[in-house]
């Protein structure tokens, strides 16, 4: 047998096991790093994305600098990032309280829309971010009633829309995805709902997530769109392998993971070049059409 291989295997795992020891196991934000997470990747990655974020870390210096106030544009509470050592009830301050009292004060704030499960997990990143209650209100607001209005009211009826929508945008950038679903009877909601409700918390490493909302609070809500397009068509040959419905819902899981996804500058880079032309009179005439036939079946 050739020892070439064998030697290369154990330069990888000397390389492996010292980036473990150089990478932290809990990231700046809280969150444990899984058992399988690839900390020689990962470091190769954050060594060439920390210039990067110096850079933006910068830009948002100087352009905070030109305004001096913040614009105004429970049950889940022990569930929420129960591996995020910031909001376990042994954290000192354990920001599950933080996270409790801007949920109560918007459930007050917006009484039409009150709790929706989902937003715990929001207001929790926001939380984590900003370290601030009075800032993560005004964030949760612009994005409950202004960039996402009717995805957490009772009837969820914008959720159900942009899901619907995100259908007929599929088959008409990526007709064979949109042929494969339809052939197995799978229906969008099933596959990509937690997507938009969770905003792709839990779905997507922290500093892409974190990289999308930067997007989300400039550009509006055709991020959603453009993020779920691009995860969809970089992978269509992985999804296109699928041969049946548990199969399809599998695949959809395994195009959230990996170095596409982990290497958040190359993938937002991604996000404005993969899906083409999104044009925000293309999405609202979507919207028109697909909400008029959830209420026609309702």
């Amino acid at each position: 047998m050739d020892p070439a291989p064998r030697e290369q295997g154990r330069r990888e795992d000397a390389a492996s096991r010292a980036a473990r020891d150089r990478v932290p196991r809990v990231d700046p934000y809280g969150f444990e790093r899984p058992e399988d997470f690839d900390y020689a990747s990962y470091e190769e990655f954050f060594s060439t994305y920390l210039v990067i974020l110096t850079r933006r870390a910068i830009k948002w210096s100087k352009l905070l600098k030109g305004s001096s106030s913040v614009q105004k544009s429970m049950r889940d509470m022990n569930r929420t990032f129960p591996d995020n050592i910031k909001f376990r009830k042994t954290a000192d301050p354990c920001l599950q309280k933080t996270l409790y009292n801007v949920l109560l004060a918007y459930g007050h704030h917006n009484q039409g829309v009150g709790y929706c499960q989902g937003m715990n997990f929001i207001a929790g990143y926001l939380i984590l971010i900003t370290k601030n209650e009075e800032e993560s209100f005004w964030l949760l607001d612009a994005l409950v009633g202004r960039i996402l209005p009717d995805y957490y009211s009772p009837a969820m009826l914008g959720l159900k829309t942009d899901q619907e929508v995100l259908g007929e945008l599929v088959r008409m950038k990526i007709p064979a995805v949109a042929e494969l679903m339809d052939g197995h009877g799978v229906l969008w909601t099933l596959v990509v709902s937690r997507w938009f409700i969770c905003l792709f918390i839990d779905t997507l490493p922290v500093e892409t997530v974190l990289r999308i909302w930067d997007c989300l609070f400039n550009e509006g809500s055709k991020i959603i769109f453009r993020v779920a397009l691009t995860l969809i068509k970089q992978h269509q040959a992985l999804i296109l392998e699928a041969t049946s419905f548990p199969d399809i819902c599998d695949k959809f899981k395994q195009i959230t993971k990996g170095n596409f996804v982990t290497e958040c500058h190359t993938f937002m880079q991604k996000i404005f070049s993969e899906p083409g032309s999104l044009s925000m009179a293309t999405i609202t005439k979507l919207r028109e059409s697909c909400r008029a036939k959830l209420l026609t079946q309702g």
